[in-house]
């Protein structure tokens, strides 16, 4: 196999970027969850997961368009905080991370290298999942949706995490499920890999977001890394 980009002679690279919900983290079930409570609460009957999971990671506003296309853009707007209320209740209760995450993680730090977490969900929610998951001391840099005054598909956000721990972003690979993930890596001048895992809409292909690397479940990165 050819050395893949975000590698330094077939080795892990000294820090590994990642997105959250959807890529290191199983999340639609809380979310499901949350959607469920609010839908209830205007009188509606649950969303099925296979609805709602496309949606996860474009964030609270893509997820409330889909539980409640009705409402126009202000009353969904006002449902964003009850959202994220209900959703903090929910943290980590019903998901968990994808198959193959812990494996990576553990390899990546069996490399000597570090790990850290760049999202756009709001970083005191991505904050508390951090203990919940275990991954408290373990997560070498956290940047949430509002760290920054920007977020991705901006790169600022992948670049602050670099500075953070001290790694130069083209010793840094990130991998994320969505197509703003990748523009930021690239932007970022970050190897980009798109992990097919995660949530997407019927009409996303991702091979068409032009990514380094695309992988289909977590521990294939780890295969790339080592040939």
């Amino acid at each position: 196999m050819p050395a893949v980009p975000g590698m330094q002679g077939g080795q892990v690279p000294p820090l590994v970027l990642f997105d959250l919900d959807g890529t290191l983290l199983d999340s639609a079930p809380d979310f499901v969850a949350t959607i469920a409570v609010l839908r209830s609460r205007h009188g509606r009957p649950s969303m099925p997961e296979s609805q709602l999971r496309p949606h996860v990671s474009r964030g609270s506003r893509a997820m409330l368009a889909a539980a409640f296309p009705d409402l126009d853009e202000d009353a969904r707007e006002a449902l964003v905080q009850p959202f994220l209320d209900i959703y903090r209740r929910e943290l980590a209760q019903h998901g968990a991370p994808f198959a193959g995450v812990a494996e990576l993680l553990d390899a990546i730090e069996d490399a000597g290298s570090r790990w850290g977490i760049v999202t756009n969900k709001p970083e005191a929610l991505a904050r508390a999942l951090m203990p919940l998951l275990g991954w408290e001391s373990r997560c070498a840099v956290l940047v949430g949706g509002d760290t920054l005054p920007v977020a991705k598909p901006d790169p600022a956000p992948l670049l602050h995490a670099a500075r953070q721990v001290g790694v130069a972003p083209g010793e840094c690979a990130y991998v994320g499920d969505d197509e703003r993930d990748i523009i930021a890596a690239r932007a970022a001048g970050m190897p980009a890999h798109a992990a097919l895992w995660g949530y997407r809409l019927d009409d996303d292909d991702p091979l068409t977001w032009q990514a380094d690397a695309v992988h289909a479940e977590p521990l294939q990165l780890l295969d790339a890394w080592r040939a």
